[in-house]
């Protein structure tokens, strides 16, 4: 498995904190990360493809099913055999069943060129993703960050990102999006670092156990 290594020391993570106060205090917080990357590139896009807009719970169960079906392993050749009868028994919609299966078929007529995507540069990878049925920017985004593990990208469309955005500048709601929008360019050329604090004030209960950041900070300097 590679590990994505973010320290604090790291000249990328000291300039991002150079740049937003507010950030520098989460990342603070929160210390050193060491990321897993989805380096099973066909299991991780369908791992998304199913995740669409269903909890986590529901994606995982579902996920499972699909590897009992084929085997054990997501294999392009196992998903061009399966019917798309199976893959709806196992929980796939239609659509998504659809989905899976033009993947497979990019994939094999090369249309996808999973095997050197690494290769590519960031514009090239997400117009490859997009061209299949299924995989929007959101979809790709996700790929970029956490199966290559790219430095500079930002998905401001991440429910995720945004409500840890909305907590850590205290904004409404209505505001988190633009938020993120108006950040892009300050946090750049280290915007997935900025992606992975946020995402970790979501996985360490931060966003849903404390208003604000001056609360969670309170807190921590009380247990001190």
């Amino acid at each position: 498995m590679e590990i994505l290594h973010i320290t604090t020391q790291d000249p990328a993570v000291q300039s991002i904190c150079a740049k937003d106060p507010k950030l520098k205090q989460l990342i603070s917080l929160v210390g050193d990360m060491e990321i897993p990357l989805r380096t099973d590139y066909l299991s991780s896009i369908v791992r998304s493809m199913i995740g669409q807009q269903i909890s986590v719970q529901a994606a995982s169960a579902i996920y499972a099913r699909l590897l009992d079906l084929l085997g054990g392993h997501i294999t392009v050749d196992g998903l061009i055999k399966t019917s798309k009868e199976e893959l709806r028994e196992v929980g796939l919609t239609m659509r998504k069943s659809e989905y899976v299966k033009d993947l497979a078929d990019k994939i094999a007529n090369g249309d996808l060129d999973l095997l050197h995507i690494a290769d590519y540069d960031d514009d090239t990878v997400l117009k490859q993703l997009i061209n299949v049925k299924g995989i929007g920017k959101w979809t790709a985004e996700m790929f970029l960050v956490l199966s290559l593990g790219r430095p500079d990208v930002l998905a401001v469309d991440d429910v995720g990102i945004q409500r840890a955005a909305q907590w850590l500048y205290g904004v409404e709601k209505s505001e988190r999006r633009q938020l993120l929008v108006e950040k892009s360019p300050l946090w750049a050329p280290e915007r997935s670092i900025a992606s992975h604090y946020l995402w970790e004030a979501i996985h360490l209960d931060f966003v849903q156990d404390y208003t604000s950041l001056e609360e969670l900070i309170q807190t921590t300097n009380e247990r001190k």
